[in-house]
């Protein structure tokens, strides 16, 4: 085992398939420091890959909303509070990633799609360690984000997507609510074009 890992991801629904990408690595470090992407508009920028990811409605929750469902979520699935911190991770500009994240610790990711491959080679333009825990194609990746979000705003059931704790908070603080307005601004946008 190893002692320190890195993970990191929008988590713009935290969903259980993040948290299956997030175990995998617990299981393979002692302390697990877990980034999010896109943690504010200054460190936000348009990937060639995927330019869909700094749009609105694909970012409806703060960096701190985010926090706390993954500290919830962390908790639920029993990972012990000093094992885990959780810092942001802006990807998109990675001269900063090395002010929040140790340079010394090994960064697991999963690939699935072309962004994925482009965030292995900024880490690896870094100089840390990599380590891939698996390579999938998107049909293989299972549940999205961006599909939970689809089914948040068409009304259409998503609890069993993310973990308990996670659709509790959402429900609790109406960012549902948020998610289906931020999707119904983005539809009436693309009408006018």
């Amino acid at each position: 085992m190893i002692e320190t890992g890195v993970v990191n991801g929008r988590f713009q629904v935290l969903n259980l398939k993040h948290m299956e990408y997030i175990l995998a690595a617990k299981m393979k470090c002692s302390k697990l420091f877990i980034g999010i992407n896109n943690p504010d508009a200054l460190h936000t920028k348009e990937s060639e890959a995927d330019r869909n990811r700094s749009e609105k409605s694909a970012n409806p929750f703060t960096y701190f909303e985010r926090y706390e469902m993954l500290r919830m979520a962390l908790r639920e699935f029993r990972v012990p509070e000093n094992e885990f911190d959780i810092i942001p991770f802006p990807i998109n500009l990675p001269e900063y990633i090395l002010q929040y994240a140790p340079k010394d610790a090994t960064y697991f990711l999963g690939l699935y799609e072309e962004w994925d491959a482009e965030k292995l080679e900024i880490l690896e333009g870094l100089g840390v360690r990599t380590e891939v825990l698996w390579r999938k194609t998107p049909e293989q990746k299972g549940v999205s984000s961006s599909c939970i979000r689809r089914k948040i705003a068409l009304g259409e059931e998503w609890a069993d997507y993310v973990p308990p704790s996670v659709y509790q908070y959402m429900k609790e603080r109406h960012l549902d609510e948020r998610v289906r307005r931020l999707e119904k601004m983005r539809m009436d946008e693309k009408s006018l074009i």
